[in-house]
């Protein structure tokens, strides 16, 4: 699918080397990443099939939930105490890879619509368990000099149009099966 290719890129600009520091020559070249970064998640959403989304109240929706659970877990990540919630990015991190492989599996062997909506929800669970552990990362990096605002910014980006994307799913799938309820009460 169309969805690898950006999904790829964007796994290669986040795993950059994390020793550069910030520097005044440096900054148009991580705003130059910023903007492609930004680009290629464009991409991957738009390959999502929003075309079944009947109002726009939806997108709205969707967007005040991610706002809400974004800012909700980034204060709890901020009023913990200091690395309290780091050493679970292991976790978070097998978590992402069992997703790849379900996905992986599912699109050579077939998905199932129970697969599936396991890898929606396990993938919000997993994405918000990012927000917490790199809210806490730029702390501890802050705090220790690395002061590299775009690289920072971009990182609870992803994070945060991971967990937009899915709870966007989710609000399209339950709409359409009340949907579909409501076509059968009327048959």
């Amino acid at each position: 699918k169309i969805v690898f290719v950006p999904c790829f890129v964007l796994f290669s600009f986040r795993s950059k080397p994390q020793w550069t520091l910030l520097h005044r020559s440096s900054i148009p070249n991580l705003l130059r990443e910023t903007v492609g970064v930004t680009i290629l998640s464009r991409i991957s959403v738009r390959s999502l099939p929003l075309f079944r989304i009947t109002s726009n109240c939806l997108i709205l929706t969707a967007f005040v939930g991610t706002s809400l659970a974004f800012a909700c877990f980034s204060a709890a990540a901020l009023v913990a105490r200091r690395r309290e919630y780091l050493y679970i990015g292991g976790l978070l991190s097998s978590g992402l890879s069992i997703l790849m492989w379900l996905h992986f599996a599912s699109s050579v062997f077939g998905g199932s619509t129970a697969l599936f909506k396991f890898e929606l929800y396990f993938g919000l669970l997993v994405f918000v368990g990012y927000v917490v552990v790199d809210t806490q990362e730029i702390i501890e990096r802050a705090h220790f000099g690395d002061l590299d605002y775009v690289k920072h910014a971009l990182t609870l980006f992803t994070d945060l149009a991971a967990i937009f994307v899915r709870i966007l799913v989710i609000m399209l799938k339950n709409t359409s099966e009340k949907n579909e309820r409501k076509k059968k009460r009327r048959d």
